[in-house]
């Protein structure tokens, strides 16, 4: 088949198209068979609920990268804790905005093994907002969590990490951007 053809190109955008649309259902089925990229749920607005009698602790260990256009100093405050299953936990993460000007950063939480992921419940998270630090500026930033005592009994240690992202720009295009006016016709 010649590409030149109207068939051929045809083709080859629909390909590209379906391609396209099957990347995202693709990277979930990679991450889940290689363990990577758990992600993590939203804030978790329940009561801290299951059987504690099981009386197992876990470890969690906690990592930060930063993305390469972003270079603050970012850092958890505890890099590892124990703690029993259903017991709720607070730890910080301190961040440094080592630019001499304004910049807003995002988080995004990462937990491994995936299988964890739907098991660490996060009530209070700084990944929840975006994060506006003025040039210099340090602030620690507060994570509330437990994991619920439904964990699989094979998972004893994971791990939750964060991305932070620099969107400034992003933030900044947001707002200049204004609504289409509306015509109104009051006839």
């Amino acid at each position: 088949m010649k590409l030149s053809s109207p068939t051929g190109l045809v083709s080859v955008v629909v390909f590209m198209f379906a391609f396209g649309f099957m990347l995202v259902p693709l990277y979930d089925v990679i991450c889940e068979v290689t363990g990577l990229n758990g992600k993590t749920a939203g804030q978790y607005e329940g009561e801290i609920a299951g059987d504690t009698s099981k009386n197992r602790d876990v470890k969690i260990q906690f990592l930060v990268n930063r993305n390469a256009n972003l270079t603050w100093g970012f850092s958890p405050n505890t890099v590892e804790m124990k703690l029993p299953l259903g017991e709720r936990r607070e730890t910080s993460f301190r961040v440094v905005n080592t630019y001499r000007k304004d910049v807003v950063a995002q988080a995004i939480p990462s937990v491994a093994p995936a299988e964890a992921a739907p098991y660490l419940h996060k009530m209070e998270c700084f990944c929840f907002q975006q994060q506006p630090l003025t040039a210099g500026e340090t602030k620690d930033m507060p994570l509330v969590f437990f994991i619920d005592p439904e964990l699989p009994d094979h998972i004893t240690k994971l791990t939750l990490s964060y991305t932070l992202f620099d969107i400034t720009d992003t933030v900044a295009k947001t707002k200049t951007e204004k609504p289409e006016s509306k015509i109104v016709d009051h006839s």
